[in-house]
């Protein structure tokens, strides 16, 4: 893997951590929701996550990695800057408590 996509990688796993850190001690949806920096904060994160999976990751780098769901992330990125229908706070919440903690930890295997 080149050295640009170990960058780009360590610029999405950074956001994650930074998700998750923001999300730390917040164990309900309602709880989440109820904290409009917190939400914004993530929100963002998620966004630039979407954005370097798109724009920034080589193809060659997604092919390699290929349990991660790229067109998902980036659709997610989607929906958040383009508001198709409104953000559901359960997808975004959903996402960040269940998906980013393995995505996290898959991708710490391809930035060593």
């Amino acid at each position: 893997m080149e050295a640009k996509d170990k960058q780009v990688l360590q610029k999405i796993y950074d956001h994650i951590c930074s998700v998750l850190k923001y999300c730390e001690g917040c164990s309900t949806l309602s709880e989440f929701q109820n904290d409009s920096m917190r939400v914004e904060a993530c929100v963002f994160n998620l966004m630039q996550i979407g954005e370097l999976a798109k724009q920034s990751l080589s193809d060659e780098a997604k092919l390699q990695i290929k349990t991660i769901p790229w067109k998902q992330i980036y659709g997610m990125r989607n929906r958040i800057v383009h508001g198709y229908s409104g953000v559901n706070m359960l997808i975004v919440w959903d996402t960040i408590h269940d998906d980013l903690p393995e995505l996290k930890k898959e991708l710490k295997a391809y930035i060593k």
